[in-house]
């Protein structure tokens, strides 16, 4: 090393006096807290009861939700309609293997379903083997799914499809690769001239020797020929509690433990044209008899295998309550006046007939045949998704309500009109309220129904999300401000009975919307910041609500407590929640006063959702850049001071035991 002389030395130091004063000055910037005071009333005469069904989830086919997402099946356009009922029309994404010189391929009308009359004939011009051979492997067709289907090695797939053809059959039935090089499984059907003279089911397993995320689905032969084809399926064999779920992003929704489910839409209820409305009662059945239907809210066609039994089926499997969002006669373009509205009427009780009737009722003996013979616990009915503007709307929803009430008193009618248009002569037992806004605007959307009257039907706030360009496809500050705006929809759980986001899913290759809770593709999935956000709420539904009193004059700031019960080891827990919507770190000292129990020193817990700019978002390559954060709390009391993170959601879990079990008698 070299001699410093002293001239050096002074230098050095000057600049090691400035690096320190930089580092206070800039640890002092982030750091400086503002104080706060939070009293929490745990005493027993000031609590309130949360609703059981306070947080639940929306699904809308939007995004390819469903069709390529949360249903299983992994080919799109199974039975040919989706290019419409005039023939020839587009296969899409079918595709053929060869050229037009050895294989024509075209719809037409021929299908053994009455509902969805199109299948495909293929017609093979080519031999195995002479001057007019076949290319190596043969020609066919093949389905690439949505966006590649993910094949994973070992796993069963069940293939079904129905094949006519009034000459012998042999033809291969493949799992590859997306350039067809890379084969996986496969299974040969082989058949004689009168095997397939009528339609003809067939069905069986192909197990996959290997993986891949980009596959494709073939049906290839060498022989010439006509066969055609109708209701090509693929599913999976190990969907969620198999029901045809698809298992990673079923389990995502069973985390957050929702209370009800709210479905199928939206605008996908309504349809842009009634021509394209949700149809209950054509999606039930057998799924090859399913006709579809294009869903032009969203500009993509359905197959309808996630059809009403499929939604309620999900309902039971989560736990939820379904919440069925009927369409009303309307559609965004048009609507049906009063003096015709009588048939859509009929149809909806009949849904619910379908949903709860006796099997041997007309509509619960096709409930019944479809494997569910016990009734759905459907005790929720939507008349509409926001029509109340329209002009027949408040004429035609009375007769909805009256003739739903007729038969089925215990269901809870929703309105898609807003409070003050409640009445005697238009009743509701809740209202719904959507609300789509900024991220500033959210926040202060916490106290939205501090004033409402208490007495009257409730909200169900089914629709919320924060919108524009801090929302991005899913940030911290969005998910934030959607937390505030929940624990004000907690505080005031006497006037709002249920809550859930929108929308819940969005398949990467489709992005109709943004922000959405869930991302997926094929093969990956991952939570938002606002999914994450989630699961500081799912233990409130039916949870004990304590008073909160904030004493600070930094406005940024929004709390709640709740206790709860952990049903996995019985314990019971005191929750305090704070966002802090700004950007300055906080020392908040909690007092919690009138506990029955005491708060035990051991056991608590802390999570935090925060991250390093209030703008990031999660992705398939940081999937879990922005999500809650727990530690254990070493000396949690009644009196006690902690830090909140700037732009951050907090959460305390204060273990709660008796006193009698602190203190045993001798």
């Amino acid at each position: 090393m070299g001699i410093l002389r002293p001239s050096s030395v002074w230098r050095l130091l000057h600049v090691l006096v400035l690096v320190c004063t930089l580092r206070q000055i800039l640890f002092a910037g982030s750091v400086a807290a503002q104080t706060a005071q939070l009293s929490v009333d745990a005493s027993p005469q000031n609590v309130q009861m949360i609703p059981g069904n306070m947080f639940g989830i929306f699904f809308e086919e939007i995004n390819h939700a469903g069709a390529g997402g949360l249903w299983a099946e992994l080919v799109s356009n199974r039975g040919f309609e989706a290019g419409g009922p005039n023939t020839p029309s587009n296969i899409d994404p079918w595709l053929i293997i060869g050229d037009e010189s050895n294989i024509v391929v075209a719809t037409d009308r021929s299908s053994c379903f009455a509902g969805n009359p199109i299948a495909l004939r293929m017609e093979v011009l080519c031999e195995a083997s002479g001057t007019n051979a076949c290319p190596s492997g043969g020609v066919g067709i093949y389905n690439p799914g949505f966006w590649g289907m993910n094949i994973e090695k070992t796993k069963v797939y069940r293939v079904s499809m129905y094949i006519k053809s009034s000459d012998s059959v042999e033809l291969a039935v493949s799992l590859t690769s997306s350039d067809g090089l890379q084969n996986l499984a496969a299974h040969t059907i082989t058949a004689d001239k009168e095997d397939f003279a009528e339609w003809t089911k067939v069905e069986f397993d192909l197990q996959s020797n290997e993986r891949n995320t980009n596959s494709r689905l073939e049906l290839t032969t060498s022989k010439s020929g006509i066969i055609w084809f109708d209701q090509v399926s693929l599913m999976p064999s190990d969907t969620y509690m198999g029901h045809g779920f698809r298992k990673d992003l079923v389990s995502m929704l069973a985390n957050l433990k929702p209370r009800f489910l709210k479905f199928p839409g939206g605008n996908y209820v309504m349809g842009n044209y009634l021509l394209n409305a949700f149809r209950w009662s054509e999606t039930v059945g057998p799924w090859e008899e399913r006709p579809g239907h294009f869903n032009d809210a969203w500009g993509y066609w359905t197959d309808d295998g996630l059809g009403f039994l499929e939604f309620l089926q999900l309902a039971e499997d989560l736990g939820a309550y379904p919440v069925w969002v009927v369409n009303d006669g309307a559609s965004l373009n048009e609507e049906v006046p009063s003096a015709t509205i009588a048939a859509f009427v009929k149809d909806v009780v009949n849904g619910i007939d379908f949903a709860r009737g006796d099997p041997q009722t007309a509509w619960g003996s096709v409930r019944a045949a479809m494997g569910h013979p016990d009734p759905f616990q459907l005790y929720y009915v939507s008349i509409g998704n926001q029509e109340c503007s329209k002009y027949y709307y408040k004429e035609n929803y009375v007769k909805f309500y009256s003739a739903i009430k007729a038969s089925y008193p215990d269901v809870k009618i929703i309105s898609s009109c807003d409070r003050s248009a409640i009445s005697p002569v238009n009743p509701a037992d809740l209202y719904d309220v959507h609300v789509y806004t900024s991220s500033s605007d959210m926040f202060s959307k916490s106290t939205m129904f501090d004033n409402s009257a208490r007495n009257g039907p409730k909200a169900i706030v089914s629709e919320y999300a924060v919108t524009g360009n801090d929302a991005g496809r899913g940030t911290l500050i969005a998910a934030l401000a959607e937390a505030a705006f929940l624990i004000g929809l907690e505080r005031n759980s006497d006037v709002v009975e249920m809550a859930s986001c929108a929308p819940l899913f969005v398949n990467d290759n489709d992005r109709r919307w943004n922000p959405d809770a869930i991302v997926f593709n094929s093969w990956q999935h991952y939570g938002c910041p606002n999914y994450w956000m989630l699961h500081f709420f799912k233990d409130s539904s039916g949870a004990t609500l304590h008073p909160t009193i904030q004493l600070s004059n930094y406005d940024q700031l929004v709390t709640s407590a709740i206790t709860w019960k952990n049903p996995q080891d019985g314990n019971t827990y005191l929750k305090i929640k704070v966002v802090n919507f700004g950007s300055k770190a906080v020392n908040l000292n909690i007092s919690v006063t009138g506990l029955e129990t005491d708060i035990q020193t051991f056991g608590s817990i802390k999570t935090v959702l925060t991250s390093g700019w209030l703008r990031d978002e999660n992705s398939f390559q940081q999937p879990d850049k922005v999500v809650p954060v727990a530690s254990p709390i070493t000396n949690a009391r009644e009196q006690m001071g902690v830090v909140l993170d700037s732009y951050s959601l907090t959460s305390f879990d204060l273990l709660l035991v008796s006193r009698s079990s602190l203190h045993p008698s001798m």
